[in-house]
C-alpha cells in the first residue's frame, strides 16, 4: 500500500509548489506521473515545467506523446501510470483512484481557497480512513513552507 499525502495549497498556486515535489521525486530516484483534469491544464503545466526556473526544467512528456514511458515524469488526464511512475500526483481536483498498488506514494495537492477542492479532499480523506488507511496532511503556512498537521 502506497503512502498517502494530502497537501493543501494556500496563497501559492500549483504551479509555484510543484516543480519543487516533482524535483524532491526524481532525487529520490522516482518516476511521477502528475494527473491533471483537462488538456488545458495539462498544456500549461507542461509549458511551466520547461520554464519555471532560469537555471533548470524537468524533463517529462504528456502521455500523448510516444516517447512517454522513457521520461521521469508525464502529465495525463487518464489514471493510467504510462512511465511505470513510483509516485503519482493528483491534482486540479483530481480525486485519489482506485487502483495503487503500483506506487509507493500518492499525493492529492488542492486548492484550499476552492470550496468544492476542500470537499472532495475531506472526502477522499474519510474514504482512507474508513479503509483504514493511514494518510498525513500538510498545509502551507504564510511563507509558503509546509507544515504537517495530521
Amino acid at each position: 500500500m502506497p503512502e498517502f499525502l494530502f497537501y493543501h495549497l494556500q496563497g501559492r498556486p500549483l504551479e509555484q509548489v510543484l516543480p519543487t515535489l516533482l524535483e524532491r521525486s526524481l532525487a529520490r530516484g522516482w518516476k511521477a506521473v502528475v494527473e491533471l483534469s483537462s488538456r488545458e491544464r495539462l498544456a500549461g503545466l507542461d509549458d511551466r515545467l520547461w520554464t519555471y526556473a532560469d537555471e533548470s526544467f524537468l524533463p517529462h512528456a504528456t502521455a500523448a506523446e510516444p516517447d512517454a514511458a522513457t521520461n521521469p515524469i508525464v502529465l495525463t488526464t487518464a489514471a493510467d501510470n504510462p512511465n511505470g511512475a513510483q509516485v503519482r500526483f493528483c491534482v486540479d481536483g483530481v480525486r485519489i483512484p482506485d487502483a495503487l498498488d503500483a506506487y509507493e506514494r500518492v499525493i492529492l495537492m488542492f486548492d484550499g481557497d476552492d470550496p468544492d477542492a476542500l470537499a472532495s479532499a475531506r472526502e477522499d480523506w474519510k474514504k482512507l480512513r474508513t479503509l483504514g488507511i493511514a494518510a498525513t496532511y500538510w498545509q502551507q503556512d504564510e511563507t509558503g513552507r509546509w507544515e504537517k498537521k495530521a
